[in-house]
This record gives structure tokens, sequence and C-alpha cells, in this order.
């Protein structure tokens, strides 16, 4: 018997376990397929939300805590692992920002450095992009020089390296939970095809699977999958390295990465569990990519993927213990930013389980025992227009 059983293995169940396990507590870590490969594999590795001024107040507060912690982490995962998640602050650049106000407000009160550049500045900061439609019609954009970026597989890989070595932490790989044990009220523990795994308490952090896993106990949680389409290309031979920050326009990115690939990402669609690529995914991203950078025209797609984000109303986590079962709680639903927020947003769940002082004010992450019926509501399923006016006012 465990002291708890964390439910999944991605970046939040991973990190989650490992701040259990330094507090001095037994951990099981059960996870069904490899550690870290669904959304924690598939996403970008962009240490911020991309439009972070479109957000409410709960996810930024976790994500401003994310942010500082993240340079640390990754230079103790590398030191203790051997595995370098290779983080680095390149910037992002901004182009075609319709609500370029609500950024500027927005950096003001959280005191982030975001500063206005021209067409000129923009040539002279990434000379490819001197072709790129808007630079070419004299337009500038918004240039966030703090923003940090790392590779998430390699971050998964470190993370599950560190608790393969922790004394506290079993990891059970390829073990499906298929439910749940509870008596009057209090949890027990969990049911997988290997058996019964007691605990006195269990962490469900299984993305965009966690909703479906506590229908098991009637619980009724606002989280489903939202699928991620994303490419890497390989720029054509002797090209030079066409980029050397993050671009971002329309909702569409590319980031560089050291070797001289360039990821595109990436689509947002509502196909239930459904992790196919599609034909008109793959036509869409490569033309994005050629009209942010068009030097990619002659660059080849290696590599075409998908993966599933928790999806939840307003992109806001549930994180805390589920109301009318003692002992259960709940990490899930950090849509598009599970690796953005997963260190302020493990610590706040850690806090939690352990009685102590909550990093953040846990209060709009709270788990309602019943919610309601309906489709999920993101904020990358909204118009700007929509966006601002949810957000307005709510950072300071």
């Amino acid at each position: 018997m465990s002291d708890v059983v964390v439910v999944g293995g991605g970046v939040i169940g991973l990190m989650s376990a490992w701040q259990l396990a330094e507090a001095g507590l037994s951990v099981t870590l059960v996870e069904r397929g490899r550690c870290a490969r669904e959304a924690s594999w598939a996403g970008g590795g962009i240490v911020s939300p991309l439009y972070p001024w479109r957000y409410s107040a709960p996810v930024s507060a976790l994500s401003a805590l994310s942010e500082e912690v993240y340079p640390g982490l990754c230079d103790e995962l590398r030191e203790t692992t051997g595995v370098d998640p290779q983080f680095s602050r390149h910037g992002l650049l901004y182009l075609a920002v319709e609500d370029a106000d609500a950024a500027r407000r927005w950096a003001r009160c959280q005191a982030k450095p975001l500063e206005d550049i021209d067409a000129d500045a923009i040539r002279r900061m990434e000379p490819a992009l001197a072709d790129t439609h808007w630079v070419r019609q004299g337009q500038g954009g918004l240039w966030m020089p703090t923003l940090g970026s790392l590779r998430n597989p390699r971050l998964g890989r470190a993370l599950r390296a560190r608790l393969e070595r922790h004394p506290g932490v079993e990891l059970r790989e390829g073990c499906e939970v298929t439910g749940f044990k509870a008596v009057a009220g209090q949890i027990q523990g969990v049911d997988t095809a290997a058996g019964v795994l007691t605990a006195s308490r269990v962490l469900v952090c299984g993305g965009a699977w966690s909703g479906a896993l506590l229908k098991h106990l009637g619980v009724g949680m606002a989280v489903a999958p939202v699928k991620g389409q994303m490419m890497v290309l390989r720029p054509a031979p002797g090209t030079p390295r066409p980029l050397s920050r993050v671009v971002l326009a329309d909702g569409r990115y590319l980031i560089p990465r050291r070797d001289g690939r360039i990821l595109v990402g990436s689509t947002l669609e509502h196909q239930g569990f459904d992790k196919r690529t599609t034909s008109e995914a793959r036509v869409s991203l490569y033309r994005s990519a050629v009209r942010l950078l068009p030097a990619l025209a002659r660059a080849s797609i290696e590599h075409h993927w998908a993966g599933l984000r928790p999806g939840s109303p307003g992109g806001i986590p549930f994180i805390g213990e589920v109301p009318g079962c003692r002992g259960l709680h709940v990490n899930a639903g950090h849509f598009r930013n599970g690796l953005v927020l997963a260190p302020a947003a493990a610590r706040l769940g850690v806090e939690l389980m352990l009685g102590r002082t909550p990093c953040v004010d846990p209060a709009p992450y709270r788990i309602q025992r019943e919610e309601p019926a309906g489709p999920v509501s993101t904020p990358g399923s909204m118009s700007v227009a929509g966006l601002a006016q949810s957000t307005a006012g709510n950072w300071c």
C-alpha cells in the first residue's frame, strides 16, 4: 500500500509524484502507456500561453509562478539525470496582433517586457522574415524577449528518469486504471488491469481522459479532448538556419530547434478521442508555415502528429479534492497550457493534499460535484473580441 496513487504520467502527474515523494510520502504512479507520451510529448514546448493576455487571472497566476521555476528546474534535471530539456529564452515575436492594446495593458499590469517593434527592426532581428506577408507590407508587431521554450519530450524523459531514481516512487507503466475503490465517501485505491492498488489518497492527473475516469464514481467534470495537429519541417539542404526565435501570427507558430528543424503548430479540433492526423491539417499547417516564413517553401515535412489537450471551461484547470469523496484529488483540464502551468499547478495540488498554505488562491480551481452539461468552452474557441471582453480587467 502506498500513501498516494497518482493516475497519469504526464508532466503534471510526474511533477506531482516528485513533490509528494519529496514531502516524505510513498507514491505509486500509474500510467496506462508510457510516461509523458500523450499531450506532454505532443506540444510545442513554449513556456507561456500563446497569447497570455487572452486568459483570465487564474491561468496567469499559475503561469507566472511556473515561468520563474522552469530555468532552475531544467538545470537540476540536466545535472541529476543527464537529460537536457534544452530550456532557452529566445523570446517570441508576435505578428498580426489584432488586440495589441489589450496585450500592452496586460504587460503593464504583469510587469512583463513587451515591446512594439517595427518592420525594419523585424528584418534586422530575423532577416528571413523580410519576405513575410505582413513585414513586406510594412507592418510591425510585438516582441516579448523573456519568453522561454524547451523540448517537451526531453522534459518528460528527464522527469521520468528522476522518478525512477527516487526511493519514494514506484512507476507502473502499461497499467490502465479501470475504476476506483471508495467506501463510505473515503477513497481506498484504484482498480487496474493488474489488480487493486490501495492508498488513502488518489490524485487523478489523467489529462483529456480525466473526465471519463471520474465518471466511474459518478463525478461529472467538464474536461474534454481537444485535438491538436503539429508538424516538424526540415529546411532544404544547404539552407542557412532560417529562424532563431519563436514567431506567432494568426494563432499559428514556428519554433526553431537547435538542430535547424522548424516545428509548426497547431490545430484546434473537437473530434473526441480521435488522434488521427488528416491531410487537411497537413496542408493547412504547411501553408501557414510558408506564409510565416517563405524560406520554408522548399522544406520537407519530416513528421506530422496529433495529441489530445484536456479542454476545460475558460482553460482553467480543476485542482483540489473532489467533494463527497475524501482523499480523491484532481489536477486536470489545463487545456493548451499543461506544460506552461505544470510546476505551479503540481505545487498547488500537493499543497492542498497536504494541508499546506497554497501558493495561490485555490478557489478558482475547485471541483464541483456536478458540472453543467454541454460543450467545453475554451479560450482557443472564442473570438478575439470575446476573449478581450472576457479577460479585460482581470489581471490586476
